[in-house]
């Protein structure tokens, strides 16, 4: 049996990169996934790879409505919701002289206001004892220039983390974020564009005193611990998964 033989779990971002490694060892963990994302293909592609134990529900978390159908599949299973990854986000280069408020609305429409939403809206859904994990980012933490609206919106998710680990620690669910580092997934190249993105890439690599970028895979092994009971005395704290890159 594994950490989540019978849970309910949903990831939401969960058709690629760490939402679909995290869907995926949360099912090989005994958990029923549902996933959510914008692309229909890339969520039926999920299910094939995953198996029975995804249901894929298409919907942007930036959209009340589509987080109802998501909330509403759910809640049909009947079985309520034992853990909740809110990993949806997107990100994009936004130098101080060049930000746009379509850019700040997007992306604190998507990774904060969308996380907000997610979590709000699970609020009845989610059983006593209950754990919800928030994909936050180191950087938060670091001030890298040209990322300062994702940097500012991955800094508020870490803040509402907190927030809402004091407001439900009543009925014992466990709030907690996960703040990857320089991890190797397709977000990149979809942010940037394939030619900056391979500069990026290596620059990122070149920064993690582990001398490589992170698999997705390892960022899923952390939410799955948080998601366990293992991490039964963990509230309102962040797992850096970065190799060392935000320490040394």
């Amino acid at each position: 049996m594994g950490m989540l033989e019978g849970k309910t779990a949903v990831v939401t971002g969960g058709s690629t990169g760490i939402g679909l490694a995290t869907a995926a060892r949360l099912a090989s963990e005994g958990a029923h996934v549902f996933i959510t994302g914008r692309r229909k293909d890339a969520l039926d592609r999920a299910v094939e790879s995953i198996g029975p134990a995804v249901t894929a529900v298409p919907g942007d978390i930036a959209e009340p409505a589509d987080l109802d159908r998501l909330h509403d599949a759910v809640r049909d299973r009947g079985r309520g919701l034992d853990v909740l990854f809110a990993n949806a986000g997107v990100g994009a280069l936004a130098p101080l002289a060049e930000a746009t408020r379509e850019q700040f609305d997007q992306i604190f429409g998507v990774n904060v206001r969308g996380t907000l939403l997610t979590v709000q809206k699970a609020l009845p859904l989610l059983n006593d004892g209950a754990s919800v994990i928030l994909n936050d980012s180191i950087r938060a933490d670091d001030g890298w220039e040209n990322f300062g609206l994702y940097s500012a919106s991955k800094a508020a998710v870490r803040s509402l983390g907190r927030t809402l680990a004091n407001e439900l620690k009543g009925r014992g669910i466990r709030v907690n974020t996960v703040a990857p580092g320089a991890i190797d997934t397709p977000g990149v190249d979809i942010a940037l564009g394939e030619e900056n993105a391979a500069a990026l890439k290596a620059g990122l690599a070149a920064g993690v005193p582990l001398g490589r970028r992170g698999l997705p895979e390892e960022v899923a092994a952390a939410v799955a611990f948080l998601a366990s009971a293992d991490s039964g005395f963990m509230l309102g704290t962040t797992v850096y998964v970065d190799g060392g890159e935000n320490h040394f």
